[in-house]
């Protein structure tokens, strides 16, 4: 079923913001990639904590993390800041991050090679760790041919520019997320990777746990890597200094198989929960924490 088209007013409001996004792009572009990021670093730790989008991060801090004092929350709150700031002002720059510019390194790489060479689709599973672009970025840069996949934007003429944007640091395919099944699975059927982000809500997921509390969790990349038999690869970004990153290619999750389906993808989903808290845990400060990851229990029993 086709979109109905936007009224005139709505039209000229989006492309309004796309020339807000141009002239961004353009000023990221032009500032030394060190002095980019540390201006959207440094703007968004000053202007986040006015809004009302840090009220959720501190609740799911406090989640998280219910045993650490005042002075640990604030430090971790302003410090995310900067690193979300420091990750969206990285975005237009993104060719300039590749590992093979000296500013990305790369740990257990020979995986990815190793993937590359054997031609085996397998499971990208990450988080919104750092800045999470680089992850795709390294993956293509290895010579894996991946499927990524990614929330269209509300506004058509962004949304073009982010595509473009991701184009200049070789990230070719996508899938849009909520229609994605059926380009996901013809991608592994022809022997293509996927990448997937698996550390949001995902209100139809499944039940779990994180840092203890009811979440719900999509079993999309689980269910994909059962059905081609293959495994899931957890990746990890890091911040080293300013904008020189580490990532890091981890051991891949080996999914069992016992015949009981339902059985199979609710422990696989309950090793990516495990896995992305360990992470969050190593590194708290740079982790998106400003979506709501919780169930409603969860932020009601804080009250």
């Amino acid at each position: 079923m086709a979109k109905p088209r936007p009224s005139r007013l709505q039209d000229l409001l989006w492309r309004l913001e796309a020339v807000g996004f141009d002239l961004f792009t353009a000023l990221m572009r032009a500032l030394p990639v060190d002095a980019a990021s540390a201006a959207g670093g440094w703007l968004l730790k000053t202007l986040g904590p006015l809004t009302g989008t840090h009220k959720t991060a501190a609740r799911n801090l406090m989640l998280a993390f219910p045993d650490k004092d005042r002075v640990w929350h604030d430090r971790v709150l302003a410090a995310q800041w900067e690193s979300t700031g420091r990750a969206f002002a990285e975005f237009p720059i993104m060719d300039r991050l590749r590992p093979s510019t000296g500013r990305v390194e790369v740990v257990n790489g020979e995986r990815l090679e190793q993937i590359a060479r054997e031609g085996r689709a397998v499971v990208f599973i990450s988080g919104h760790f750092s800045n999470w672009e680089v992850m795709p970025a390294t993956i293509v840069e290895s010579g894996v041919t991946c499927l990524m996949t990614y929330r269209a934007a509300n506004n058509p003429y962004v949304d073009r520019r982010i595509k473009e944007g991701r184009f200049r640091y070789g990230v070719r395919l996508f899938a849009p997320k909520g229609d994605s099944a059926r380009e996901l699975m013809e991608a592994m059927g022809r022997g293509e990777s996927i990448a997937l982000m698996n550390d949001q809500k995902f209100n139809q997921g499944l039940a779990g746990t994180f840092f203890g509390h009811p979440v719900h969790t999509a079993p999309g990349p689980t269910r994909l890597a059962l059905k081609f038999a293959t495994v899931l690869q957890p990746m990890s970004v890091q911040r080293t200094r300013g904008a020189r990153f580490r990532v890091i290619v981890h051991d891949p999750i080996e999914l069992e198989v016992t015949g009981d389906r339902a059985a199979d993808i609710e422990a696989g989903v309950r090793r990516v929960n495990a896995f992305m808290e360990e992470r969050v845990r190593e590194r708290p400060e740079e982790w998106f924490w400003v979506h709501k990851r919780w169930a409603n229990e969860a932020y009601a029993g804080l009250a």
